[in-house]
């Protein structure tokens, strides 16, 4: 812990306060973007696509990448690398694969702000508007798992205890998103993500001295590993979430599927040119390639040094106090920190939008008088104090610690995605597919994988989320059938009356 090190323990103090400050600044300088709805949730237009695409790296890597999977290495060794290598190579795939054609449906739909939005637009149903963005609410669980991590930064490095720490990254992040919005969130992004592969880079650099070996270091980590424990570098391990063939093709399924979360997807509705796609996209492979990759192995180093932790989400922080001088340890620690909350911003904004645009601004246009702008401005003001509401349920829903922040984390975005990939994919390729195959199809894919993973039905959460998300795909294809016969029946009896 840095609080056996005054001098350290002040340099991270210092750094925070430094960091805090700036992304605060930044908020302010964004609260000019922020004053529509469009404005306050992608900015479009006003961040350059190279800095977008980092920001798309940065939210997707969240405390899942930087504490959560380093933890699941720490525990299941060497098989938690093929979800490394479906971070890096499945999710890019993915997010070039849909990444065009969700960008010009967007603009053809008329330049749409949320996920939400999209899809209601895309199917004319404001039902289905309704029901995305109530689903997107599983996304403060995610929230949840970001505080848990930041909590974890502060207790194990810092000292400050869990509840403050919480209190902390809540009130922070608040403060900017609210200021700034989604201008403040991708430029903040943009910095965390250029402290998020320095230290990632910094990791594996240090294995040439905590573990040793010169260039035979990943033999010798290992060799080190096997001598632990054999299982601990099998291709798939005996426990845990990487157990069977089948298990680690629904890793590889749910990463493909990942890019479509909504605080990743409505990255693409920022940029305002579809030539901005290219550099938007190789940004995003490189900075995602960096830091989804090397920190995972910082767990496996972890599992060497300390191989009995009481928690294996503390395998990060301890590992980098252990193996570097304190000047360049309290830059990593700060670091970290900015991985989370890289994620928490993203998680805010999509939430907090998808409350005010298509929760509240739907809901009232059927019972208020107001004109669309005068509107626009009620639902901009619900989603700004949206902000205060989430944080608040986040940080009581974040008093009780997971037993593991990867599987809180992968539980709150698996039931989103079991029940809007079907009707994004689909709406892509499928031109029978329309409104009642897409709501069957959300409301199946959530319902099955909360009742699969609440009741015990099926232990492994990634092959529950594959089996809910194939079968949402049947059920949409089904109804979507069947009600289109029925409607040609419909307009046939309308013409021959």
């Amino acid at each position: 812990m840095l609080t056996e090190s005054s001098v350290l323990l002040w340099t991270v103090i210092i750094l925070l306060t430094a960091y805090f400050g700036a992304v605060t600044w930044i908020g302010k300088k964004g609260r000019a973007h922020s004053q529509s709805m469009a404005g306050f949730a992608t900015a479009r237009g006003k961040v350059s696509p190279w800095l977008v695409g980092a920001s798309f790296a940065t939210s997707y890597a969240s405390a899942n990448l930087f504490i959560g999977v380093p933890g699941l290495a720490y525990q299941y060794g060497t098989a938690v690398l093929w979800y490394t290598l479906g971070c890096f190579g499945v999710s890019w795939i993915g997010l070039l694969l849909f990444a065009k054609t969700f960008w010009r449906y967007g603009k053809k739909l008329g330049r749409v702000s949320t996920i939400p939005e999209w899809l209601g637009k895309r199917y004319n149903s404001k039902a289905l508007q309704i029901l995305v963005s109530l689903l997107i609410l599983f996304n403060v669980y995610y929230i949840v798992g970001q505080n848990v991590g930041l909590a974890t930064i502060f207790e194990t490095v810092i000292g400050i205890p869990y509840f403050w720490g919480i209190i902390i990254g809540v009130a922070i992040t608040i403060v900017y998103i609210g200021l700034g919005g989604a201008f403040a969130q991708m430029i903040t992004d943009g910095i965390q993500g250029i402290l998020m592969a320095i230290t990632s880079i910094l990791i594996v650099i240090s294995f040439l001295w905590t573990i040793g070996g010169g260039l035979n270091v990943f033999g010798v980590l290992t060799d080190q590993l096997h001598a632990i424990d054999p299982n601990l570098t099998a291709a798939v391990a005996d426990g845990g979430p990487y157990n069977s063939a089948l298990a680690i093709m629904a890793v590889q399924f749910m990463l493909f599927s990942f890019i479509l979360m909504p605080h990743l997807l409505n990255k693409v509705l920022s940029l305002e040119n579809e030539e901005d796609l290219a550099p938007f996209t190789l940004s995003a492979g490189l900075v995602l390639c960096i830091i989804s990759t090397l920190m995972v192995l910082g767990g496996l180093a972890a599992r060497v040094m300390f191989p009995s932790l009481d928690s294996a989400d503390s395998a990060i922080p301890l590992y980098v106090i252990e193996a570097f001088p304190s000047l360049i340890a309290a830059i990593m620690i700060v670091g970290i920190i900015s991985a989370i909350l890289s994620s928490t911003d993203s998680l805010y904004l999509g939430v907090t939008t998808s409350i005010g645009n298509d929760l509240y601004g739907v809901i009232a246009s059927f019972f208020s008088n107001k004109d669309e702008k005068d509107l626009e401005n009620q639902s901009l003001k619900v989603a700004k104090w949206s902000l205060v509401g989430v944080g608040l349920l986040s940080l009581y829903l974040s008093l009780e610690r997971p037993d593991s922040l990867a599987f809180l984390i992968q539980f709150s975005y698996s039931a989103i995605i079991s029940g809007i990939i079907a009707p994004i994919t689909l709406g892509y390729f499928w031109n029978k597919a329309n409104n009642y195959g897409a709501i069957a199809a959300l409301i199946t894919g959530a319902s099955l994988y909360v009742l699969f993973t609440t009741q015990e039905l099926i232990g492994n959460i990634f092959i529950a989320m594959l089996i809910s998300s194939l079968t949402s795909f049947v059920v949409m294809g089904i109804v979507s059938v069947v009600t289109v016969r029925t409607t040609e029946q419909d307009l046939a009896l309308e013409k021959s009356s």
